[in-house]
């Protein structure tokens, strides 16, 4: 069974699991793993203006013969002119428009969020993005653009896994609160980068009882939280690996209170 979609505020849908190009892909040549995403299954790509791996997306696309509404693409502004840097991705993305374009830190934006934000409304409404969105946005950013939205942004990338759980509630029930889907990246943090730590033993528990991976397990987590994976690897068998969450059963309520507890209080432990 494949991933499936999740309706957007906007009427759009979007896959509930993206093949990121950033994290270690950022400033590298890209074009082979985004074809090899695009073999595996994934039809979600993620990128950004500030990666420099827009133009091997591009690439990718084109190269994989696939046809363009099959795709999902979603880039990032960066900063600068937002009219002029829109259309430079698209330009180094080969495309005439993404389906979500994304805010991707509200420290990079040249001026007011507030003024941004108009920008990015005049993008939808020119076509050049399906879906209009932000990343790396606390309450008190996505309360500025909420209080003078016209459309109010479809989603917010952020930063979750169970050890920043904790303090990422206030902006999981924000969103949910105006209908704003949650992208969760780094989401491997307990394995990649924190690994030993208190998490490790009910997912390694909730892994065992599926035959899973704990990779698999954390990716189920975020599912649970309602929000859309973000993910990447160069290993076709991890890529694999990934997809085939969609066929898992999804954690029971007593095993998402456990990975909770055990990340709750271990913020700290988040780089």
């Amino acid at each position: 069974m494949a991933f499936g979609t999740i309706p957007l505020n906007d009427g759009t849908e979007i896959p509930l699991i993206a093949y990121g190009t950033g994290s270690v892909w950022k400033f590298q040549d890209v074009v082979p793993y985004v074809e090899q995403a695009l073999e595996t299954g994934f039809s979600h790509i993620d990128t950004a203006a500030y990666y420099q791996t827009e133009e091997g997306v591009g690439i990718g696309i084109k190269e994989s013969g696939l046809d363009r509404k099959s795709l999902y693409i979603a880039t990032k502004y960066d900063g600068g002119d937002i009219q002029q840097e829109v259309r430079k991705s698209l330009t180094k993305l080969g495309l005439k428009y993404v389906d979500l374009y994304l805010i991707h830190s509200p420290r990079l934006v040249t001026g007011s969020i507030e003024n941004a934000w108009k920008e990015f409304e005049k993008i939808k409404e020119d076509g050049l993005s399906k879906s209009i969105g932000v990343s790396n946005f606390g309450v008190e950013h996505l309360e500025k653009v909420v209080k003078i939205a016209t459309v109010i942004p479809a989603v917010n990338q952020i930063n979750l896994h169970p050890y920043n759980y904790a303090d990422a509630v206030p902006v999981l029930e924000y969103c949910k609160k105006h209908d704003i889907i949650v992208e969760a990246y780094s989401s491997l943090t307990p394995i990649t980068k924190t690994p030993g730590g208190p998490v490790d033993a009910p997912v390694s528990q909730a892994a065992q009882r599926r035959n899973a991976s704990p990779a698999q397990v954390l990716q189920l987590w975020v599912l649970s939280k309602g929000a859309v994976i973000v993910t990447t690897s160069s290993k076709k068998e991890r890529l694999l690996e990934y997809l085939d969450v969609a066929d898992l059963a999804p954690l029971t309520k007593e095993e998402i209170a456990a990975i909770d507890e055990a990340g709750f209080g271990h913020g700290a432990r988040s780089p």
